[in-house]
């Protein structure tokens, strides 16, 4: 296949990532860094339209090989732009048009007229450093389960970096004959490499938006809305798996649970939209003192449950008084007037006896109902303050 072959099939490989990319916006929950990679398509389009043009001409005109550069960098830059957008940075897009500018500019000087491997020269560190840059930021703030969606596009930018390397120093190496530097097969390794990595990118790029969205439904089946904690779904498939390692390994594991005192006065007085108010100010509440720990939950209508791992009982009533005073002293406001609100707090730990985790969660519930019938706004401990056997969840009913 001939260069201007390539360089035609280039300008539509990108295109069709251009389309793709913004296509997939419009279908998507509009993420921003699709845009993004869609201009840079649109600038990787340009410049292979610019070389398809200056490659049916008998003498290449320079202004050509100027625009073919500059927006070449640009594009490159654009991958940087989306990369950075979709880690919530700054894409600094201003940055990119000087450097696309200043890559135009740069022709003018007589140096750049002269021999390919000068441009190559100037422009590889450039393209290179743009590309690292990208795979780095990906690399770096890839955590967990999104990094798997990255390692893609971290490979292909390393690996055009490294084309770009290898393709400067075959050029520059002595003795290689004029026409690989300035014939038919430098260009065709150029139109090759962007053909390639067009094709991979816009894989690459729709990969990432993709598992971004499926990870964010994930979360969505498993959070409650009201309050962002976890829910039920999400208690059931993270406790199993702490308890499973707890016996595996001794690892302590506790169930610190709590509700809103008196709840059912506050909807009935005020309504269900300052019950709902009462809900979110507990639960931002409990999270400053529960910073650190993840597993938060939201179990019942005003009932939540936080699991702990690896930590000592005393420790974990620390927590748990702390929790039970901040509540306390931090009265909810409604149209002026100060509606107190207190919470009742269990506690309990796995011990040898317990099958399933469901058996920790019921004795730190039994905890629970015995801080309420004794009086609410206090802490229990099962084991401590009532006995491991002989007393049944919730003994009697209990006005929450």
């Amino acid at each position: 296949m001939d260069a201007f072959t390539l360089v035609v099939a280039t300008a539509l490989a990108a295109l069709t990532m251009a389309a793709g990319m913004g296509l997939l916006y419009l279908a998507s929950a509009r993420q921003a860094c699709l845009i993004d990679w869609t201009l840079a398509a649109v600038c990787f389009a340009l410049s292979s339209v610019a070389a398809a043009i200056g490659l049916q001409l008998q003498a290449i005109p320079f202004g050509f090989i100027a625009c073919v550069n500059a927006f070449h960098v640009g594009g490159q830059f654009g991958m940087l732009a989306g990369v950075r957008r979709h880690l919530r940075l700054a894409p600094h897009w201003g940055w990119g048009g000087l450097l696309a500018l200043g890559a135009l500019a740069v022709h003018a000087l007589p140096v750049m007229q002269g021999a390919h491997l000068v441009r190559l020269a100037l422009f590889a560190p450039v393209i290179c450093a743009l590309n690292v840059a990208s795979a780095w930021l990906l690399w770096r703030r890839g955590e967990g389960e999104v990094r798997a969606s990255y390692l893609p596009l971290i490979a292909l930018q390393l690996l055009s970096a490294l084309q770009l390397v290898v393709r400067l120093v075959i050029v520059g190496a002595d003795g290689v004959p004029p026409q690989l530097l300035h014939g038919q097969l430098s260009r065709t390794w150029g139109a090759l490499a962007m053909l390639v990595y067009l094709s991979l990118a816009t894989m690459c790029c729709a990969l990432i938006v993709t598992h971004q969205q499926t990870l964010a439904l994930r979360r969505a089946s498993l959070t409650d809305v009201l309050t962002g904690w976890l829910n039920r779904r999400a208690l059931h498939d993270i406790a199993s798996r702490e308890f499973r390692r707890s016996r595996r390994t001794g690892t302590a594991l506790f169930f610190i649970t709590f509700d809103i005192d008196h709840f059912k006065p506050i909807n009935d007085r005020y309504g269900h939209g300052v019950g709902d108010a009462a809900i979110c100010h507990v639960t931002a509440l409990s999270a400053r003192v529960l910073r650190g720990y993840d597993a938060l939950f939201r179990i019942g209508g005003e009932e939540f449950a936080v699991l702990v791992v690896g930590e000592n009982l005393s420790g974990v009533c620390v927590v748990a008084e702390r929790l039970r005073e901040v509540v306390a002293g931090a009265p909810l406001t409604v149209d002026g007037e100060a509606v107190p609100m207190t919470v009742s707090v269990g506690v309990a730990a796995l011990d040898a006896h317990d099958q399933k985790w469901e058996d920790i969660l019921r004795r730190a519930d039994e905890a629970l109902y015995h801080a309420k019938q004794h009086g609410r706004n206090r802490v229990s401990v099962h084991g401590r303050d009532l006995a491991e056997h002989g007393h049944p969840a919730r003994l009697q009913a209990v006005g929450t």
